[in-house]
């Protein structure tokens, strides 16, 4: 299943879906259906439009974030946060060392600043090495030099370094949580992943405080054309697409209960 959802997403990016679309127009016109080729054109130049010209996917993007507000307060005992994986660059780290974040940095830039102000609080760092090939370093064996370097006890974290995909993050979670005896953590994770998050959570059976970081989106972006931004219009449409489809496969294999939680 981890392969076949890494193989089938090579193919239904949007961008990959343009690729697939000109190329089939390609093969229609030399095989003569230009009409049929036309359609595959428009098609083509429709996706491509959508996604480098206007806000579709950052829309799309931002009902995700808004779906889980970050609490107005910070809680004033916290004994435990579940950070998820997805934050490292762990092909860079691995081969160059030290720590190579992407853009979901806030994760644990994030669950550093609730470690120093709530020193009793455990921190469950849930991520492996989530490529095909699984010849990289897991990004919670990693965290160990990231909180260690700003002076974390490494006897506060609790590592799940074998998980490659949320899924994997909820039921290799469950485990440690209950040998712990931790419950009532915080999750931390990026906003528009909270959604899907909180999905597998509950079907697991573990309460948790959604802490959503990592805001990819204003939260006031209204459906309209917007020629300014193409590579990051196509960004967003992509994270945004990814989400979404990862949801709706959760829903329909029956790992989640619901297919938009709230």
């Amino acid at each position: 299943m981890f392969l076949l959802s890494k193989l089938f997403w090579v193919f239904a990016q949007p961008l990959s879906i343009a690729f697939l679309l000109s190329a089939l127009t390609a093969i229609l016109v030399f095989a003569g259906w230009r009409k049929l080729g036309g359609l595959a054109a428009f098609l083509t130049t429709l996706v491509l439009f959508v996604t480098l010209f206007t806000t579709a996917g950052t829309v799309a993007l931002q009902v995700l974030e808004d779906r889980f507000p970050k609490p107005a307060q910070e809680p004033q005992a916290l004994s435990c946060m579940i950070v998820l994986g997805g934050v490292l660059e762990n092909e860079v780290t691995t081969a160059r060392g030290g720590i190579e974040f992407n853009q979901a940095a806030d994760r644990f830039v994030e669950a550093l600043r609730l470690a120093r102000n709530h020193p009793e609080a455990r921190i469950v760092i849930s991520g492996g090495d989530g490529s095909i090939s699984g010849a990289y370093e897991g990004e919670a064996q990693a965290s160990e030099r990231f909180f260690s370097a700003f002076g974390i006890a490494i006897d506060r974290l609790v590592k799940e370094n074998a998980s490659r995909t949320t899924y994997e993050n909820t039921l290799n979670t469950a485990g440690l949580l209950k040998a712990q005896g931790l419950d009532n953590c915080l999750l931390i994770t990026s906003a528009f992943h909270m959604p899907r998050s909180i999905a597998l959570f509950r079907a697991a059976g573990i309460k948790v405080t959604p802490w959503p970081v990592d805001y990819r989106t204003s939260g006031i972006v209204r459906p309209s054309l917007d020629f300014t931004q193409p590579a990051l219009n196509a960004q967003l449409t992509t994270t945004a697409a990814r989400e979404w489809m990862s949801l709706m496969a959760y829903y329909l294999t029956g790992r989640i209960d619901s297919f938009f939680p709230g």
